[in-house]
C-alpha cells in the first residue's frame, strides 16, 4: 500500500503528531483517492469534512486557476475582490452581520473567544462550554475543547472556562450566570463520534445566553456547509447563534476558517485586536467562493438529507444483526458503536478493502464522505462494513 521508503523519510523529517495509516494517495476526484499504484479508495472522511464538495472539484480547480494567475496573496492591509465576495456571501447566507476571515477551526474559536472575552469586558469572564466537545488544539481553542485528555499535558490553559455534560440542561443552567460573557457548543460532536446534541439543550443555550447577556457561539466548523442536510445545522435546531465559527469544507480543499457575528455583535473587534497574515487571501476566498456555490444548492441538500438517510438505515441494519451497539448521524455525519474494542482493526481492514474511515475511539467509526459522494459508493461500504466487522 505505501512505499517504506517515503514512511521513513516521514519519520526522519516530520514530528510524530500524526497517526498516518498505511497509504499515500496521489491523485484525487469527487469521492474517489488513488495510491502511486493506480489503486482507488472510497473516501469515506473528506478530510474529515474539509473535501464537502470532493476532491478536485471542476468549479474549485478552475477558480484557483484563474486566481493564481492573477493574484495569490497581499495582506490585510489591502482590498481585494474574492475575500469581500466571499464575506458578502456568508453574511447573507447566515447571521446577517460581517466576517473575520482565519486559516483554520482552531483559529474561528480563537477569534470567536476574544471577541466574547472583548465584549464581556473584566466583569463577565467565564465562558460555559460542553464536555467532549472540540473546538482545536491551540491554547483558547483547547480550552474550550471538553476533553481532558487532551488538556492535561499542556495545562495550565486559559482560565474561566467550563465544561457542562451535553445531556444536563440542569448542569448548564446551574453553570451560567451573570459573569458569563459565552455559551460555545457545536450542534453535533463530531470529533467524539458524531453524537448530536439535543434540541432541547441547544434552545435552553440561547434561551440563557439571551437572560444573562451573554454571546452563543455555534461551532460550525465541522457541520456547517451542508454536511448535516440544511446550509448550517443550527437552522434545525430552532435557533440563530450570534457568533458562528466556520472552516473546513469552507475552502473547498483550500485553508481558510472565518467567524460571522449577528450585526450587533460585527464591531466588537477592532483596528489591533486581532488579525491573522495569511488570513482572506484572494486564492483561498476564491477557492471558498466556487465551493460555496456548489454547497449551497438546495438539490445538492436535498440528496445528502436523502443519502445521509440512507446510510444510516444501512448502519442501523448492522446494529439489528448484532454487529454494532449504536447507529448515529445527521445527513451525512454518521458513527457506529462496537460491541468490543476493535474499531482499529476494522479501520484498517476497510482500508484494505479500499475504504477510508477513522475510528474515534477504540469502540467508534466515523464517517463523513463527501456530499457528492455517488449512492453506489455509499451502499458498497455497508456491505464492506458488514463484512469486515463480522471477521474483526
Amino acid at each position: 500500500m505505501i512505499d517504506e521508503v517515503l514512511v521513513q523519510r516521514e519519520a526522519a523529517a516530520l514530528m510524530p503528531t500524526y497517526r498516518r495509516q498505511q497509504v499515500g494517495f496521489v491523485r484525487g476526484e469527487g469521492a474517489s483517492l488513488w495510491d502511486a499504484e493506480g489503486r482507488r479508495y472510497v473516501d469515506c472522511m473528506a478530510g474529515i469534512s474539509m473535501n464537502n464538495v470532493g476532491h478536485c472539484h471542476p468549479a474549485v480547480v478552475a477558480a484557483v486557476r484563474e486566481q493564481a494567475g492573477r493574484l495569490i496573496n497581499t495582506s490585510n492591509l489591502y482590498y481585494t475582490e474574492p475575500m469581500i465576495a466571499l464575506a458578502e456571501w456568508i453574511r447573507d447566507n447566515s447571521l446577517g452581520g460581517r466576517v473575520f476571515f482565519c486559516n483554520s477551526g482552531a483559529e474561528a474559536s480563537e477569534a470567536a473567544l476574544k471577541l466574547a472575552r472583548k465584549r464581556g469586558g473584566p466583569a463577565r469572564p467565564e465562558v460555559v462550554a460542553l464536555a467532549d466537545g472540540f473546538h482545536g488544539r491551540t491554547y483558547g481553542a483547547l480550552s474550550l475543547t471538553g476533553q481532558p485528555s487532551k488538556q492535561e499535558p499542556f495545562a495550565p490553559l486559559v482560565p474561566g472556562v467550563r465544561h457542562v455534560d451535553r445531556d444536563d440542561p440542569a448542569g448548564l443552567a446551574a453553570a451560567v450566570g451573570d459573569r458569563t460573557c459565552a455559551i460555545v457548543l457545536e450542534i453535533v460532536q463530531g470529533e467524539v463520534g458524531v453524537f448530536p446534541v439535543a434540541d432541547e439543550v441547544v434552545r435552553l443555550a440561547r434561551e440563557l445566553a439571551d437572560r444573562h447577556g451573554a454571546l452563543l457561539i455555534v461551532d460550525e466548523i465541522q457541520t456547517g456547509l451542508s454536511r448535516t442536510g440544511p446550509l448550517f445545522a443550527y437552522q434545525e435546531a430552532g435557533i440563530v447563534p450570534d457568533v458562528m465559527c466556520l472552516a473546513k469544507s469552507l475552502g473547498g480543499g483550500l485553508p481558510i476558517g472565518a467567524i460571522v457575528a449577528r450585526p450587533e455583535h460585527d464591531a466588537v473587534l477592532q483596528p489591533g485586536d486581532h488579525g491573522s497574515t495569511f488570513a482572506g487571501s484572494p486564492l483561498a476566498c476564491a477557492a471558498g467562493l466556487a465551493a460555496c456555490g456548489v454547497l449551497g444548492d438546495p438539490v445538492l441538500q436535498a440528496s445528502v438529507r436523502d443519502k445521509g438517510a440512507r446510510l444510516l438505515d444501512g448502519l442501523r441494519g448492522l446494529v439489528a444483526d448484532g454487529l454494532a451497539t449504536e447507529a448515529r448521524g445527521r445527513g451525512l455525519m454518521c458513527a457506529i458503536d462496537l460491541p468490543r474494542p476493535r474499531a482499529a482493526a476494522a479501520t484498517e481492514a476497510l482500508l484494505g478493502e479500499g475504504f477510508l474511515v477513522n475510528n474515534t475511539s477504540p469502540r467508534t467509526i466515523r464517517m463523513l464522505p463527501p456530499l457528492v459522494i455517488d449512492q453506489g459508493d455509499l451502499d458498497d461500504l455497508v456491505a464492506v462494513l458488514r463484512r469486515v466487522l463480522a471477521g474483526v
